[in-house]
Protein backbone atom coordinates (compact mmCIF):
# COMPACT_ATOMS: atom_id res chain seq x y z
CA UNK A 1 0.00 0.00 0.00
CA UNK A 2 1.43 3.20 -0.91
CA UNK A 3 2.14 6.25 1.81
CA UNK A 4 1.00 9.60 0.75
CA UNK A 5 2.14 12.23 3.33
CA UNK A 6 0.75 15.69 3.55
CA UNK A 7 2.31 18.75 5.45
CA UNK A 8 1.15 21.29 6.90
CA UNK A 9 2.96 24.59 6.10
CA UNK A 10 0.51 27.42 4.87
CA UNK A 11 0.69 29.62 8.33
CA UNK A 12 1.64 32.82 8.51
CA UNK A 13 3.37 32.58 11.75
CA UNK A 14 2.49 36.19 12.83
CA UNK A 15 3.25 35.77 16.02
CA UNK A 16 7.24 34.93 14.94
CA UNK A 17 7.54 39.12 14.12
CA UNK A 18 8.88 38.24 10.94
CA UNK A 19 8.35 38.79 7.01
CA UNK A 20 9.70 35.19 6.88
CA UNK A 21 7.19 32.03 6.56
CA UNK A 22 7.16 30.40 9.93
CA UNK A 23 8.34 27.12 8.80
CA UNK A 24 11.35 29.08 7.02
CA UNK A 25 13.29 30.02 10.21
CA UNK A 26 15.65 27.74 11.09
CA UNK A 27 16.97 25.19 14.20
CA UNK A 28 19.84 23.94 13.85
CA UNK A 29 20.53 26.20 11.12
CA UNK A 30 18.20 24.37 8.96
CA UNK A 31 14.44 25.40 8.16
CA UNK A 32 11.98 24.19 11.00
CA UNK A 33 10.20 22.31 7.58
CA UNK A 34 12.62 20.93 6.10
CA UNK A 35 13.63 18.91 9.11
CA UNK A 36 10.00 16.78 9.20
CA UNK A 37 10.80 16.67 4.97
CA UNK A 38 13.85 14.92 5.96
CA UNK A 39 12.32 12.74 8.50
CA UNK A 40 9.61 11.84 6.05
CA UNK A 41 12.47 10.98 3.60
CA UNK A 42 14.22 8.40 6.17
CA UNK A 43 10.61 6.31 5.86
CA UNK A 44 9.03 4.74 3.51
CA UNK A 45 6.68 7.09 1.81
CA UNK A 46 5.72 7.79 -2.02
CA UNK A 47 4.74 11.26 -1.90
CA UNK A 48 5.31 14.47 -0.13
CA UNK A 49 2.75 17.24 -0.72
CA UNK A 50 3.11 20.12 0.98
CA UNK A 51 0.20 22.43 1.67
CA UNK A 52 1.58 25.93 1.23
CA UNK A 53 0.38 29.84 1.50
CA UNK A 54 2.32 32.91 2.92
CA UNK A 55 5.55 32.97 1.23
CA UNK A 56 5.87 30.69 -1.65
CA UNK A 57 8.36 31.95 -3.63
CA UNK A 58 10.35 31.63 -0.59
CA UNK A 59 9.30 28.24 0.19
CA UNK A 60 10.20 26.59 -3.35
CA UNK A 61 13.83 28.39 -3.41
CA UNK A 62 14.83 27.19 -0.09
CA UNK A 63 13.38 23.56 -0.64
CA UNK A 64 14.85 23.57 -4.34
CA UNK A 65 16.27 20.36 -3.77
CA UNK A 66 13.51 18.05 -2.62
CA UNK A 67 11.08 16.65 -4.87
CA UNK A 68 7.54 18.02 -3.23
CA UNK A 69 3.78 18.48 -4.41
CA UNK A 70 3.64 21.99 -3.53
CA UNK A 71 -0.48 22.46 -2.70
CA UNK A 72 -1.75 26.31 -2.57
CA UNK A 73 -3.63 27.26 0.28
CA UNK A 74 -4.30 30.77 -0.75
CA UNK A 75 -6.69 31.21 2.23
CA UNK A 76 -6.28 29.89 5.68
CA UNK A 77 -9.25 28.83 6.40
CA UNK A 78 -8.87 25.71 8.97
CA UNK A 79 -6.74 22.53 8.66
CA UNK A 80 -9.22 20.34 6.89
CA UNK A 81 -9.05 23.43 4.31
CA UNK A 82 -5.50 23.08 4.03
CA UNK A 83 -5.40 19.30 3.97
CA UNK A 84 -8.41 19.65 0.98
CA UNK A 85 -6.02 21.51 -1.30
CA UNK A 86 -3.59 18.09 -1.36
CA UNK A 87 -6.58 16.03 -2.33
CA UNK A 88 -5.76 15.71 -6.27
CA UNK A 89 -2.47 13.86 -5.15
CA UNK A 90 -4.18 11.40 -2.70
CA UNK A 91 -5.24 7.81 -4.29
CA UNK A 92 -7.61 5.70 -2.61
CA UNK A 93 -6.04 3.18 -1.28
CA UNK A 94 -3.03 5.00 -0.22
CA UNK A 95 -2.66 5.43 3.39
CA UNK A 96 -2.65 9.52 4.19
CA UNK A 97 0.17 10.87 7.10
CA UNK A 98 -0.78 14.17 7.79
CA UNK A 99 1.70 16.13 9.62
CA UNK A 100 1.94 19.22 10.96
CA UNK A 101 4.84 21.84 9.82
CA UNK A 102 6.07 23.28 12.50
CA UNK A 103 7.31 20.61 14.79
CA UNK A 104 10.83 19.69 13.80
CA UNK A 105 11.76 17.28 16.14
CA UNK A 106 9.25 14.80 14.78
CA UNK A 107 11.42 11.24 14.83
CA UNK A 108 11.76 8.46 12.05
CA UNK A 109 10.89 6.06 15.20
CA UNK A 110 7.40 7.60 15.68
CA UNK A 111 6.51 8.07 12.52
CA UNK A 112 7.12 4.54 11.65
CA UNK A 113 5.49 3.68 15.27
CA UNK A 114 2.38 5.61 13.34
CA UNK A 115 2.10 4.41 10.65
CA UNK A 116 2.34 0.81 12.52
CA UNK A 117 -0.44 0.87 14.71
CA UNK A 118 -2.62 2.07 11.44
CA UNK A 119 -1.91 -1.56 9.80
CA UNK A 120 -4.76 -2.65 12.67
CA UNK A 121 -7.06 0.06 12.99
CA UNK A 122 -9.37 2.64 10.42
CA UNK A 123 -7.41 5.73 12.03
CA UNK A 124 -4.14 6.44 13.80
CA UNK A 125 -3.81 9.55 16.18
CA UNK A 126 -0.64 10.93 17.24
CA UNK A 127 -1.18 11.46 20.94
CA UNK A 128 0.45 12.92 23.68
CA UNK A 129 0.44 12.83 27.91
CA UNK A 130 0.90 16.18 29.37
CA UNK A 131 1.20 17.17 32.93
CA UNK A 132 -0.84 20.30 32.09
CA UNK A 133 -3.62 20.16 29.23
CA UNK A 134 -4.42 23.43 29.39
CA UNK A 135 -6.15 24.83 26.27
CA UNK A 136 -5.71 21.46 24.13
CA UNK A 137 -7.99 19.48 22.91
CA UNK A 138 -8.70 15.97 25.17
CA UNK A 139 -8.57 12.82 23.43
CA UNK A 140 -12.18 10.78 24.56
CA UNK A 141 -11.94 7.14 24.99
CA UNK A 142 -14.81 4.29 25.06
CA UNK A 143 -13.18 2.32 27.64
CA UNK A 144 -16.02 -0.24 26.76
CA UNK A 145 -15.20 -1.19 23.17
CA UNK A 146 -10.87 -1.53 23.64
CA UNK A 147 -10.37 1.78 24.30
CA UNK A 148 -11.21 3.26 20.87
CA UNK A 149 -10.67 6.77 20.64
CA UNK A 150 -14.53 8.26 19.98
CA UNK A 151 -13.87 11.80 20.31
CA UNK A 152 -11.77 14.81 20.39
CA UNK A 153 -12.68 17.92 22.46
CA UNK A 154 -11.82 21.14 23.05
CA UNK A 155 -10.64 22.48 26.44
CA UNK A 156 -13.61 25.45 26.08
CA UNK A 157 -16.16 22.78 25.56
CA UNK A 158 -14.96 20.23 27.74
CA UNK A 159 -16.53 19.09 30.81
CA UNK A 160 -14.89 19.04 34.32
CA UNK A 161 -14.25 15.40 33.73
CA UNK A 162 -13.19 15.65 30.67
CA UNK A 163 -10.43 18.09 31.79
CA UNK A 164 -8.94 15.62 33.59
CA UNK A 165 -8.06 13.91 30.63
CA UNK A 166 -3.67 14.60 30.04
CA UNK A 167 -3.90 12.97 26.80
CA UNK A 168 -3.99 15.69 24.38
CA UNK A 169 -4.31 15.59 19.97
CA UNK A 170 -0.96 16.91 18.15
CA UNK A 171 -2.90 17.05 15.13
CA UNK A 172 -0.68 14.63 13.40
CA UNK A 173 -3.37 11.33 12.10
CA UNK A 174 -2.90 8.95 8.95
CA UNK A 175 -5.70 7.39 7.68
CA UNK A 176 -6.89 5.49 3.82
CA UNK A 177 -6.99 8.28 1.45
CA UNK A 178 -10.79 6.80 0.80
CA UNK A 179 -12.01 7.80 3.67
CA UNK A 180 -9.70 11.34 4.17
CA UNK A 181 -11.47 11.79 0.97
CA UNK A 182 -15.23 10.65 2.27
CA UNK A 183 -15.14 13.08 5.83
CA UNK A 184 -13.20 16.03 4.34
CA UNK A 185 -16.04 16.04 1.66
CA UNK A 186 -18.61 16.41 4.82
CA UNK A 187 -16.68 18.91 7.22
CA UNK A 188 -18.49 22.06 7.84
CA UNK A 189 -16.93 25.68 8.72
CA UNK A 190 -20.52 26.49 11.03
CA UNK A 191 -18.53 27.71 13.68
CA UNK A 192 -17.63 30.86 15.22
CA UNK A 193 -13.99 30.84 13.13
CA UNK A 194 -15.72 30.07 10.04
CA UNK A 195 -12.96 27.25 9.34
CA UNK A 196 -12.65 23.81 8.39
CA UNK A 197 -11.66 21.41 11.08
CA UNK A 198 -9.29 18.34 10.14
CA UNK A 199 -10.31 16.59 14.02
CA UNK A 200 -13.68 17.13 13.08
CA UNK A 201 -13.31 13.82 11.19
CA UNK A 202 -12.63 11.66 14.71
CA UNK A 203 -16.17 12.14 15.11
CA UNK A 204 -17.08 11.54 11.69
CA UNK A 205 -15.16 8.19 11.39
CA UNK A 206 -16.47 6.82 15.63
CA UNK A 207 -20.04 7.84 14.14
CA UNK A 208 -19.45 5.06 11.52
CA UNK A 209 -17.93 2.74 13.66
CA UNK A 210 -14.09 3.02 11.96
CA UNK A 211 -11.24 1.95 14.89
CA UNK A 212 -9.75 4.29 16.14
CA UNK A 213 -5.84 4.21 17.87
CA UNK A 214 -3.24 5.79 18.77
CA UNK A 215 0.54 6.48 19.03
CA UNK A 216 2.60 8.35 21.23
CA UNK A 217 6.25 9.76 20.99
CA UNK A 218 8.97 8.56 22.74
CA UNK A 219 9.92 12.47 23.66
CA UNK A 220 7.70 15.05 24.41
CA UNK A 221 9.47 17.89 22.47
CA UNK A 222 8.89 15.38 18.71
CA UNK A 223 5.23 17.12 18.96
CA UNK A 224 5.57 20.04 20.08
CA UNK A 225 4.72 22.81 17.42
CA UNK A 226 6.71 26.63 17.46
CA UNK A 227 4.58 29.72 17.48
CA UNK A 228 6.94 32.30 18.14
CA UNK A 229 11.01 32.89 18.96
CA UNK A 230 10.73 32.10 22.31
CA UNK A 231 9.48 28.69 21.61
CA UNK A 232 11.67 28.02 18.53
CA UNK A 233 14.74 28.96 21.16
CA UNK A 234 13.31 26.18 23.28
CA UNK A 235 13.30 23.64 21.42
CA UNK A 236 16.58 24.91 20.02
CA UNK A 237 17.93 23.97 23.41
CA UNK A 238 16.60 20.77 23.51
CA UNK A 239 17.46 19.60 20.45
CA UNK A 240 20.91 20.91 21.55
CA UNK A 241 20.86 18.99 24.84
CA UNK A 242 19.49 15.77 22.54
CA UNK A 243 22.53 15.61 20.65
CA UNK A 244 25.18 16.28 23.28
CA UNK A 245 23.42 13.23 25.11
CA UNK A 246 24.10 10.92 22.44
CA UNK A 247 27.98 12.54 21.98
CA UNK A 248 28.44 11.72 25.31
CA UNK A 249 27.01 8.55 25.12
CA UNK A 250 29.49 8.18 22.39
CA UNK A 251 31.74 9.00 24.80
CA UNK A 252 32.90 12.47 24.14
CA UNK A 253 33.86 15.05 26.77
CA UNK A 254 31.25 17.49 26.76
CA UNK A 255 32.58 20.57 29.29
CA UNK A 256 29.52 21.84 28.97
CA UNK A 257 26.65 19.63 27.46
CA UNK A 258 24.42 23.22 27.37
CA UNK A 259 26.87 24.96 25.15
CA UNK A 260 27.62 23.13 21.91
CA UNK A 261 25.94 23.54 18.96
CA UNK A 262 25.64 20.81 16.33
CA UNK A 263 24.10 22.36 13.22
CA UNK A 264 24.32 19.44 10.79
CA UNK A 265 25.81 15.79 10.75
CA UNK A 266 28.60 15.29 13.68
CA UNK A 267 30.94 12.09 13.41
CA UNK A 268 33.13 11.23 15.93
CA UNK A 269 36.09 9.13 16.90
CA UNK A 270 37.45 8.12 20.63
CA UNK A 271 38.27 10.02 23.11
CA UNK A 272 37.52 13.36 21.75
CA UNK A 273 36.99 16.23 24.07
CA UNK A 274 35.01 19.26 23.14
CA UNK A 275 35.25 22.85 25.30
CA UNK A 276 32.36 25.20 25.58
CA UNK A 277 30.63 27.27 23.13
CA UNK A 278 31.67 24.74 20.18
CA UNK A 279 29.62 25.00 16.66
CA UNK A 280 29.79 22.48 14.26
CA UNK A 281 28.08 23.23 10.75
CA UNK A 282 27.08 20.80 7.56
CA UNK A 283 29.28 17.58 7.79
CA UNK A 284 32.22 17.46 10.57
CA UNK A 285 34.04 14.18 11.26
CA UNK A 286 36.31 14.17 14.28
CA UNK A 287 38.85 11.32 14.71
CA UNK A 288 40.31 9.63 18.14
CA UNK A 289 42.01 11.67 20.72
CA UNK A 290 41.09 15.25 18.76
CA UNK A 291 40.80 17.98 21.07
CA UNK A 292 38.48 21.18 20.17
CA UNK A 293 38.82 24.72 22.33
CA UNK A 294 36.28 26.54 23.26
CA UNK A 295 34.79 28.82 20.70
CA UNK A 296 35.69 27.41 17.85
CA UNK A 297 33.66 26.86 14.62
CA UNK A 298 33.95 24.39 12.46
CA UNK A 299 32.14 23.53 9.44
CA UNK A 300 32.60 20.64 6.77
CA UNK A 301 35.89 19.81 7.51
CA UNK A 302 37.58 16.52 8.76
CA UNK A 303 39.83 16.66 11.66
CA UNK A 304 42.58 13.63 12.04
CA UNK A 305 43.39 11.81 15.08
CA UNK A 306 45.28 13.31 18.23
CA UNK A 307 44.95 16.91 16.71
CA UNK A 308 44.30 20.09 19.17
CA UNK A 309 42.60 23.01 18.12
CA UNK A 310 42.76 25.55 20.73
CA UNK A 311 40.44 28.40 21.39
CA UNK A 312 38.62 30.86 18.80
CA UNK A 313 39.95 28.81 15.86
CA UNK A 314 38.20 28.90 12.46
CA UNK A 315 37.96 25.80 10.02
CA UNK A 316 35.63 25.54 7.07
CA UNK A 317 35.86 23.34 4.20
CA UNK A 318 39.41 22.03 5.12
CA UNK A 319 40.77 18.52 6.14
CA UNK A 320 43.94 17.86 8.58
CA UNK A 321 46.02 15.06 9.17
CA UNK A 322 47.07 13.54 12.27
CA UNK A 323 48.41 14.91 15.53
CA UNK A 324 48.49 18.99 14.00
CA UNK A 325 48.34 21.68 16.31
CA UNK A 326 46.22 24.66 15.51
CA UNK A 327 45.51 27.89 17.46
CA UNK A 328 44.72 29.69 19.28
CA UNK A 329 42.86 32.36 16.90
CA UNK A 330 43.91 30.43 13.65
CA UNK A 331 41.54 30.31 10.08
CA UNK A 332 41.75 27.37 7.82
CA UNK A 333 39.85 28.67 5.07
CA UNK A 334 38.23 26.18 2.40
CA UNK A 335 41.29 23.87 0.47
CA UNK A 336 43.19 23.79 3.42
CA UNK A 337 44.73 20.52 3.75
CA UNK A 338 46.89 19.74 6.50
CA UNK A 339 49.54 16.89 6.63
CA UNK A 340 50.17 15.13 9.65
CA UNK A 341 51.80 16.99 12.23
CA UNK A 342 51.96 20.54 10.51
CA UNK A 343 51.32 23.01 13.50
CA UNK A 344 49.32 26.08 12.61
CA UNK A 345 49.44 29.52 14.78
CA UNK A 346 47.80 31.93 16.00
CA UNK A 347 46.61 34.51 13.75
CA UNK A 348 46.74 32.55 11.29
CA UNK A 349 44.97 32.35 8.21
CA UNK A 350 45.30 29.53 5.59
CA UNK A 351 43.47 28.90 2.42
CA UNK A 352 43.08 26.51 -0.28
CA UNK A 353 46.99 25.42 0.29
CA UNK A 354 48.69 22.24 0.74
CA UNK A 355 50.99 22.30 3.84
CA UNK A 356 53.05 18.81 4.00
CA UNK A 357 53.91 16.38 6.91
CA UNK A 358 55.76 18.78 10.35
CA UNK A 359 55.76 21.72 9.21
CA UNK A 360 55.22 24.98 10.91
CA UNK A 361 53.21 28.27 10.35
CA UNK A 362 53.57 29.40 13.92
CA UNK A 363 52.47 33.29 13.73
CA UNK A 364 50.57 36.34 12.13
CA UNK A 365 51.05 34.65 8.83
CA UNK A 366 48.93 34.37 5.49
CA UNK A 367 49.53 31.37 3.02
CA UNK A 368 47.03 31.07 0.21
CA UNK A 369 47.09 29.09 -3.43
CA UNK A 370 50.03 27.26 -1.92
CA UNK A 371 51.82 23.94 -2.15
CA UNK A 372 53.93 23.90 1.10
CA UNK A 373 56.83 20.74 1.23
CA UNK A 374 57.62 18.63 4.32
CA UNK A 375 59.60 20.09 7.22
CA UNK A 376 58.99 23.99 6.29
CA UNK A 377 59.49 26.57 8.81
CA UNK A 378 57.61 29.75 7.82
CA UNK A 379 58.27 32.81 10.15
CA UNK A 380 56.17 35.39 11.98
CA UNK A 381 53.90 37.93 9.58
CA UNK A 382 55.03 36.03 5.80
CA UNK A 383 52.44 36.56 3.46
CA UNK A 384 52.06 34.77 -0.03
CA UNK A 385 51.58 37.42 -2.28
CA UNK A 386 48.27 35.33 -4.46
CA UNK A 387 46.99 38.02 -6.04
CA UNK A 388 47.27 41.19 -8.78
CA UNK A 389 44.14 42.48 -8.45
CA UNK A 390 42.65 40.01 -11.41
CA UNK A 391 44.13 36.53 -11.15
CA UNK A 392 45.10 34.52 -9.01
CA UNK A 393 48.72 32.75 -8.73
CA UNK A 394 50.78 30.11 -7.18
CA UNK A 395 53.78 29.94 -3.99
CA UNK A 396 55.64 26.51 -4.14
CA UNK A 397 57.50 26.24 -1.32
CA UNK A 398 59.76 22.72 -1.59
CA UNK A 399 60.81 20.88 1.60
CA UNK A 400 63.07 21.93 4.30
CA UNK A 401 62.41 25.79 3.41
CA UNK A 402 63.41 28.57 6.41
CA UNK A 403 61.01 31.35 5.64
CA UNK A 404 62.43 34.58 7.88
CA UNK A 405 59.82 36.55 9.63
CA UNK A 406 57.86 39.29 7.75
CA UNK A 407 58.89 38.10 4.38
CA UNK A 408 56.65 38.87 1.20
CA UNK A 409 56.64 35.73 -1.69
CA UNK A 410 54.89 37.46 -4.99
CA UNK A 411 53.63 34.37 -6.93
CA UNK A 412 53.88 32.79 -9.19
CA UNK A 413 57.52 32.34 -7.61
CA UNK A 414 59.06 28.65 -6.22
CA UNK A 415 61.17 28.05 -3.43
CA UNK A 416 63.42 25.06 -3.74
CA UNK A 417 64.59 22.21 -1.21
CA UNK A 418 66.40 23.69 1.89
CA UNK A 419 66.46 27.36 0.82
CA UNK A 420 66.69 30.26 3.24
CA UNK A 421 64.66 33.83 2.75
CA UNK A 422 65.95 36.42 4.90
CA UNK A 423 63.59 38.29 7.43
CA UNK A 424 61.74 41.25 5.84
CA UNK A 425 62.64 39.91 2.59
CA UNK A 426 60.08 40.49 -1.25
CA UNK A 427 60.97 37.87 -3.33
CA UNK A 428 59.61 38.32 -6.65
CA UNK A 429 62.07 35.43 -8.29
CA UNK A 430 62.77 31.74 -7.96
CA UNK A 431 65.14 31.05 -4.92
CA UNK A 432 67.19 27.85 -5.92
CA UNK A 433 67.86 24.97 -3.85
CA UNK A 434 69.65 25.73 -0.51
CA UNK A 435 70.37 29.21 -1.39
CA UNK A 436 70.25 32.07 0.84
CA UNK A 437 67.66 34.81 -0.49
CA UNK A 438 67.80 38.55 0.82
CA UNK A 439 65.61 41.19 -0.60
CA UNK A 440 65.46 44.39 1.47
CA UNK A 441 66.67 48.00 0.74
CA UNK A 442 71.00 48.85 2.44
CA UNK A 443 70.42 49.94 6.54
CA UNK A 444 72.05 53.01 6.65
CA UNK A 445 72.60 54.79 10.14
CA UNK A 446 72.51 57.99 10.33
CA UNK A 447 74.27 59.85 13.53
CA UNK A 448 73.38 62.87 15.65
CA UNK A 449 69.91 62.36 14.88
CA UNK A 450 67.65 64.97 16.03
CA UNK A 451 64.21 63.85 17.11
CA UNK A 452 61.05 65.61 16.60
CA UNK A 453 60.26 67.35 19.12
CA UNK A 454 56.28 69.04 20.24
CA UNK A 455 55.38 72.45 19.51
Amino acid sequence: MALSVIILAAGKGTRMKSDLPKVLHTLANKPIVEHIIDTVKSIDCDSINLVYGHGGDLLKSALSNHQLNWCLQAEQLGTGHAVMQAESFVGDADDVLILVGDAPLISKQTLEQLVAVKQSCDLALLTVNLDDPTGMGRIVRDQSNGDNIVEIVEHKDATDTQRLITEINTGMMIMSGQDLKRWLGKLSNSNAQNEYYLTDVIAMAASEGKRIQSAQPNWQKEVEGINNRKQLAALERAYQLKIADELMEQGVRLADPARIDVRGQLTVGKDVSVDINAVFEGTVVLGNNVSIGPNCVLKDCEIGDGTNIEAFSHIEQAKTQANCQIGPYARLRPGSDLSAGVKVGNFVEIKKANIGKGSKVNHLSYIGDAQIGEAVNIGAGTITCNYDGVNKFKTNIQDGVFIGSNSSLVAPVTIEKGATVGAGSTITKAVAADNLAIARGKQRNISNWQKPSKK
